[in-house]
């Protein structure tokens, strides 16, 4: 691990002017994957902000929605009342995560930024275009039985968000709220947060330098009152997503009123499906339909020889997460 100082931030102006001066400088919170990826000498910092003492906590019903603060840990918010009860999804995505140790200490904004677990990137040794623009993605033609088959390039096939919270609030209309070196602060929704590798794979978000993650609000809805977040994963506990689904409907007589649908573990980055959501409003709740929406989810898949399996789990997935939801 590299040389590298250490400031607690005393408010979020000090934090962001600190790497204002130091661009190449990082935050730190809970430090889980962060630490992580210092060790193995992916990222290299010479600075970390503490930023666990700003007041960017708590967990509130608002006129917006649920409001849940960036310095919030998972395991307090999944446990959370309130969330149990309004967003089912929200609370199975963070209790389905990681074991309870790192619950523990992960913030939910440190959660939001995770970054992937592409075998080739968390290796020095390969070439990669995220870690060295241009070097390459080994990935196309190696080992990729865990990578992406929605919304990749020839320039990169990560999940490049591995976790499954932001995969839910993809789906119930979550939305980011960013605060900048000036102490301007701007709305950006979780879906529109993450972006495509295209032919730069190595911006990952619109985050742009020295910006915090405040909090992150979502809308109280019946869909997200009468949702799920369904995991299949290699093994049943500590593992990554080979493929998820976040959903949540509002059915009225049988019939599906709105809905919502996000998959994890198949795409680039947390995959809303507004094409699944059409194939399911106005159609009766029954098994037919969902797998009518899982097939509309997953026609634009691009699956490579080792992960072409995922195309089949995902829609499954989707039909099952549905299936419990409809009741």
């Amino acid at each position: 691990m590299n040389n590298f100082s250490y400031t607690q931030a005393g408010s979020a102006k000090e934090a962001t002017g600190l790497l204002k001066d130091k661009p190449q400088a990082a935050y730190i919170a809970g430090g889980t994957t962060l630490l992580d990826l210092m060790k193995a000498n992916l990222q290299e910092h010479p600075q970390l902000v503490d930023i666990n003492t700003l007041p960017f906590k708590g967990i509130e019903q608002t006129k917006d929605g649920l409001r849940i603060g960036a310095m919030e840990r998972m395991s307090d918010v999944g446990e959370n009342k309130l969330v149990l009860e309004q967003f089912p999804a929200i609370s199975e995505s963070l209790l389905l995560a990681a074991s309870p140790q790192l619950r523990n200490m992960a913030s939910i904004g440190g959660n939001i930024m995770q970054r992937t677990r592409c075998g080739y990137f968390r290796d020095a040794a390969f070439p990669c275009n995220k870690r060295v623009p241009g070097s390459g993605c080994p990935a196309l033609e190696g080992d990729n039985h865990n990578l992406a088959v929605l919304g990749t390039s020839e320039s990169c096939i990560a999940t490049a968000y591995p976790g499954d919270l932001s995969v839910a609030l993809a789906a119930f209309d979550a939305v980011l709220t960013l605060e900048n070196q000036k102490g301007k602060q701007r709305q950006v929704p979780v879906k529109d947060f993450y972006l495509l590798p295209g032919k730069t794979p190595q911006k990952e978000t619109v985050l742009e330098p020295g910006e915090l993650i405040v909090s992150v609000t979502i809308p109280m809805t019946a869909q997200a009152r009468r949702s799920t977040y369904l995991k299949v994963r290699e093994r049943s506990s500590y593992a990554y997503a080979l493929a998820s689904a976040a959903v949540g409907l509002d059915v009225q007589g049988g019939t599906i009123r709105a809905a919502r649908v996000a998959l994890g573990g198949v795409g680039t980055k947390p995959w809303r499906s507004p094409e699944a959501e059409k194939a399911l409003v106005g159609q009766p709740a029954t098994e037919a339909t969902f797998r009518a929406a899982a097939a509309a989810a997953l026609r634009g898949a691009q699956p490579r020889k080792e992960n072409a399996f995922k195309v089949e789990l995902a829609q499954n997935t989707l039909v099952q997460a549905l299936m419990k939801v409809a009741g």
